[in-house]
């Protein structure tokens, strides 16, 4: 019996200096998830885009399907990721 997984496609916002996005990259590499890194120091339009999202600059920050979570909000992740 085939059982299949929602596919979610989620956007990473980081910036070198964040501490916490290490953190958050490593959780998300141990649970096995996928997810596209843009990284707002080296990318302009990264940068506009986080700040049109969600109104600041602040890393890290996860679009999942256009559900933003700003912070390693690991239980918040978890439940949108169910």
């Amino acid at each position: 019996r085939k059982r299949f997984f929602p596919i979610y496609i989620i956007i990473f916002y980081t910036r070198p200096t964040c501490p916490w996005s290490e953190k958050l990259r490593a959780w998300l590499q141990k649970n096995k998830i996928a997810f596209e890194l843009l990284d707002i120091a080296e990318s302009e339009k990264a940068r506009d885009d986080l700040l049109e999202k969600s109104g600041q600059l602040a890393t890290p920050t996860l679009d999942i399907d256009n559900n933003i979570i700003v912070g390693f909000e690991e239980k918040k992740i978890s439940a949108l990721l169910k």
